[in-house]
């Protein structure tokens, strides 16, 4: 392997060791045992829960070809991976409120684990249904923990500011640690161990068992709107109401579909940007590269949440605009380095400069995980929570889709600079959530200094 993807590791690696062990008063909030205690606990499973996802990832386009489909029939797969999310997932999720988080996450557990089972099989039927519970369960992972975890720790009568340390060291462990030693874990079960590709699917079910298993006897029940007399529909069209009522609930899962969309292809454009001539690229080790990029993003995260200033609404704006600017390196490098025409061998100087990119955008995907939570639990009514935070992923699972039926359509280049438009889009949006949030701050300075002044409006 050539020595530039160990300096690009090793130079990131010492930035988030730096980071971390430089962390001063400043940058740590001191907090109660029983605080530390419910912390560990949620970590503790969320990083179970992660593995359980990330030992799976890089093997399911590999364990499709090897049972013999082609490229138009695991795309099939993937589609309905995302279109079950979109419907089954958001009917599920959205039972949260009603019928209980934790009962929710255990949910998550079963139909993950079964959908791993289901990997076992060859026949197409039985890897669509698995692809189908893999979705369902995807909406669960990204809506039914995060709302426990804010509905329990406000009973709890915790600060609200603590919750910014969870998210951020959630992030750093699940989406960053968690995910290398996954990927390493996994490459030594098929690679080393010669177990097959299957071994980290059966790796993942009994993480997501020992997980399931913390939940049932360590974590207590909560709601959202447990009235009996609100059904299914009615829960939707309360959310539906509380989106188009509130602008910064609107603004929030814009901006959150604009940068998941974008991140998602990405996922899908990453690999032949680097190898646009079948360069041989070490895929593993670049992927726990990125996963330590995002670390350095989430560390940076945590050290910006810990002050009173700037705030998560501020920072934000330039975190899209970074993201967008990195997105755009393999246009521009396709206009300023010459394309090698040479088949094969190491990777180009174009390549080494789009790592870079992005390597600086898993950075800002780091950053956006922990704060997107936080905004999410200021704006988002407790009521309806999981009902809304999965009604923002129907936007999402419709562009993936789309971008995975007609990624052959459009140049690589093309499909980049639609990811840059989109996160500078939503840059624009976080701006305008900025001034609605910070319009009740000016409204009360305003009265302060004269108690007759009409509030502002904008």
């Amino acid at each position: 392997m050539e020595p530039f993807y160990y300096m690009v590791f090793g130079a990131l690696g010492a930035v988030v060791a730096v980071l971390e062990l430089s962390k001063g008063t400043k940058d740590r909030i001191n907090t109660p045992s029983a605080f530390n205690s419910f912390k560990n606990n949620y970590l503790l499973v969320y990083s179970l829960m992660m593995a359980g996802d990330w030992l799976q990832g890089p093997y399911v386009y590999f364990l499709y070809s090897q049972y013999g489909y082609g490229k138009g029939d695991i795309g099939q797969l993937f589609i309905a991976g995302f279109g079950s999310s979109m419907l089954f997932g958001t009917i599920v999720g959205s039972m949260a409120d009603k019928q209980g988080r934790k009962r929710a996450c255990v949910t998550y557990c079963i139909t993950y684990i079964l959908s791993c089972i289901t990997k076992h099989s060859p026949q197409y039927k039985v890897l669509m249904l698995g692809r189908v519970l893999g979705g369902i369960a995807t909406s669960l992972l990204f809506s039914a923990f995060e709302s426990w975890l804010v509905a329990e720790h406000n009973k709890r009568g915790f600060e609200q500011q603590w919750l910014s340390i969870t998210f951020s060291k959630a992030i750093f462990l699940g989406n960053g640690l968690v995910a290398i030693v996954s990927g390493l874990f996994g490459n030594l079960l098929v690679d080393s161990f010669a177990l097959g590709p299957v071994a980290p699917f059966d790796a993942a079910a009994c993480f997501l068992a020992i997980g399931m298993a913390i939940i049932m006897s360590s974590w207590t029940e909560n709601y959202g709107d447990p009235s009996e007399n609100k059904d299914l529909l009615t829960q939707f069209k309360g959310a539906a109401a509380a989106i188009a009522s509130d602008e910064k609930i609107a603004l929030l899962g814009a901006i959150q579909s604009l940068f998941e969309g974008s991140m998602y292809t990405f996922v899908f454009l990453w690999t032949p940007a680097l190898s646009p001539n079948d360069e041989e690229i070490p895929h593993g080790f670049i992927f726990a590269t990125f996963m330590l990029a995002s670390m350095l993003g989430s560390s940076l995260a945590s050290r910006l949440m810990a002050r009173s200033t700037p705030r998560v609404e501020s920072y934000m704006q330039i975190v899209f605009i970074v993201s967008s600017a990195a997105l755009l390196l393999p246009i521009v490098t396709n206009f300023l380095v010459a394309p090698s025409k040479v088949k094969g061998g190491g990777i180009s100087l174009s390549g080494c400069l789009q790592l870079l990119g992005f390597c600086t955008f898993e950075a800002c995907v780091g950053i956006f995980w922990p704060s997107i939570m936080k905004m999410r639990s200021q704006y988002i009514p407790e009521e309806a929570r999981s009902t809304i935070m999965n009604f923002f992923r129907i936007p999402l699972n419709i562009f993936v889709c789309i971008v995975l039926y007609n990624v052959d359509a459009f140049p690589i280049t093309i499909m980049f600079g639609m990811c840059s438009i989109f996160l500078f889009v939503a840059s624009i949006l976080q701006r305008r959530l900025l001034v609605i949030a910070e319009k009740p701050k000016e409204d009360r300075e305003l009265r302060e200094r004269d108690p007759e002044m009409e509030p502002l409006n904008i």
